[in-house]
């Protein structure tokens, strides 16, 4: 199967990265969201990283401007009915990736595969509320994605190998390495990084050094390019208690129990970067 046009739902920081790669491989690329201003503001940003890897030879001006063309501004889920795959890269929220999954469904041609950027979600489930669950997949990019070069593609229990096949070629010619990984929560990017995440907060919340001092024994002693609550700071706190739910209700494993405190932070609205403050503040 050839994909040629896409659909990103989602202008946030992956949808947006998502979108720059698929354009910048010569996809036609609608980028959706439900605010015509979050979709402008995100292209404008994309142009911006662009720019810059104009100025340090990464990309020719030719090139920038192919890709600024691909991309299509959209906030109608119906501009979709063409496509030949939809990458979804929401908020980790069930009832609202059903509910997009389900009007897509209706939406798009018979063979358009349907992609989640979800991060810990089970794809089986997302794959229920449509009536095409063998051509529902997981594909999980890393942040930032144009940086990055892991694609999880994580198969629903109906799952074909024929979109298995299409989505692995489709990573592969977005310059990824795709890896192929069991429908379990947390699949492996986060199963194993939220889990040291989520420790390194408990050594905080039990007073065993300053987050400082934490990120610095990560980054010193085992070689990670950015300390573990740096990290969650730049994930969302948010998001790293939605992933650690996930896991514990998926798992019933003490062990991935979220530490109180990043409930605490979250609920006084200390969510990172985003939010200005987090384990850090940020201006």
């Amino acid at each position: 199967m050839s994909i040629q046009t896409v659909m990103v739902i989602g202008a946030g920081q992956m949808g947006g990265g998502i979108a720059q790669v698929m354009a910048q491989a010569g996809r036609k690329t609608y980028l959706n969201d439900v605010n015509m201003d979050i979709v402008k503001a995100r292209i404008a940003f994309i142009e911006k990283l662009l720019t810059k890897d104009v100025t340090k030879g990464k990309i020719t001006e030719e090139q920038k401007t192919a890709a600024l063309a691909n991309l299509i501004p959209s906030v109608d889920q119906k501009d979709a009915a063409d496509c030949d795959l939809v990458v979804e890269a929401i908020v980790e929220n069930m009832d609202v990736k059903a509910k997009v999954f389900s009007n897509l469904d209706q939406i798009c041609k018979p063979s358009c595969i349907l992609a989640s950027n979800t991060s810990s979600l089970p794809i089986t489930e997302i794959a229920a509320h449509t009536k095409r669950p063998d051509k529902v997949i997981g594909m999980h990019f890393m942040n930032p994605v144009p940086v990055m070069k892991l694609v999880e593609l994580i198969r629903g229990l109906a799952t074909s190998d024929e979109t298995f096949e299409a989505v692995r070629a489709e990573g592969l010619a977005l310059g990824k390495t795709p890896v192929e990984v069991r429908d379990v929560p947390g699949f492996i990017s986060n199963r194993v990084l939220q889990v040291m995440i989520n420790e390194a907060i408990y050594c905080l919340y039990e007073g065993v050094a300053s987050p400082e001092d934490i990120d610095t024994v990560m980054k010193l002693g085992m070689n990670h390019p950015m300390g573990p609550l740096q990290l969650a700071d730049f994930i969302g706190l948010d998001t790293v208690l939605a992933i650690m739910e996930t896991l514990y209700d998926g798992y019933a494993d003490c062990k991935y129990r979220p530490c109180p405190l990043l409930r605490q932070y979250v609920k006084a609205g200390w969510l990172g970067k985003k939010s200005g403050r987090g384990f850090y503040q940020y201006d």
